[in-house]
């Protein structure tokens, strides 16, 4: 399997992934980690950020509004020229740097360790998922977060289940349509954690992304009242057993010292 470039659905991309009562969740959960973890770990210094496969920035966007400086790569062209024209109506593009590579090639861009890297629903795209992370892992300064999301194989086996497709209750589907937005690499949490440790990561926390919605039975019922909904998946994302069930996982990992930082 190729890594996805989304070149060739970059309207749909944008509409379907923040344009939704899931993209809105989506948002809200990260983010609210993300301030907390700028609160909590960082103590309100300025950063050096990398987001890794950002396409149009959506959260990087945010952070450098706030004043923190960021590096966005991406495989897509046409989604950085988007987070480009964003970042200038924005008046925040003197804070970006847009890098056109994959996240495996991006330390070839990068002059110093950065302080965060934001590693969002790329995963489950790229072929060789171990090596990404160990890539990214390695660009982080000693007590630098990596923030990964990644679509949760099983909660696409719950999904399944759920809604009576019983046989495709299983993490490994093979998608037939190029375009599609479901992923093609979904990934068991024990495996992404396994591997944040041989990368000297110790684990900072974790959320489910859309814990209830995703369950739901018809569209009507993740719109009748949304903001009810909202709230409870805020309430119950940082808990078991709801983060398992999650149809993404939001990990937030810090770097270890070693012996040779010191």
């Amino acid at each position: 399997m190729a890594d996805r470039n989304f070149d060739d659905i970059v309207d749909k991309f944008a509409k379907n992934i923040y344009g939704t009562t899931k993209g809105k969740i989506r948002e809200a959960v990260v983010w609210q980690d993300l301030t907390q973890l700028l609160e909590t770990q960082f103590k309100g210094k300025t950063l050096r950020i990398l987001d890794a496969g950002g396409g149009e920035g959506h959260f990087s966007r945010k952070l450098a509004a706030l004043g923190h400086q960021i590096t966005l790569c991406d495989l897509s062209e046409e989604m950085l020229e988007r987070a480009r024209e964003l970042a200038e109506e924005e008046g925040i593009i003197g804070s970006m740097q847009f890098v056109h590579c994959a996240v495996q090639d991006i330390a070839q861009h990068v002059d110093e360790p950065v302080d965060l890297v934001l590693f969002h629903a790329v995963l489950e795209w790229i072929s060789d998922q171990k090596y990404a992370i160990e890539q990214l892992a390695d660009i982080i300064r000693p007590e630098g977060v990596f923030s990964v999301m990644f679509y949760n194989a099983n909660g696409l086996v719950m999904r399944n289940a759920v809604l009576g497709n019983f046989h495709l209750a299983t993490p490994h589907i093979q998608r037939r349509r190029k375009r599609s937005l479901s992923p093609q690499k979904p990934l068991f949490p024990q495996q992404v954690d396994e591997w944040l440790a041989e990368c000297k990561m110790d684990i900072l926390g974790k959320s489910g992304v859309r814990v209830f919605h995703d369950y739901l039975q018809s569209r009507q019922l993740q719109q009748k009242d949304f903001p009810a909904l909202l709230a409870l998946e805020q309430q119950y994302c940082r808990e078991e057993p709801y983060i398992s069930m999650g149809r993404y996982i939001h990990v937030m990992a810090r770097k270890q010292i070693q012996k040779d930082d010191l």
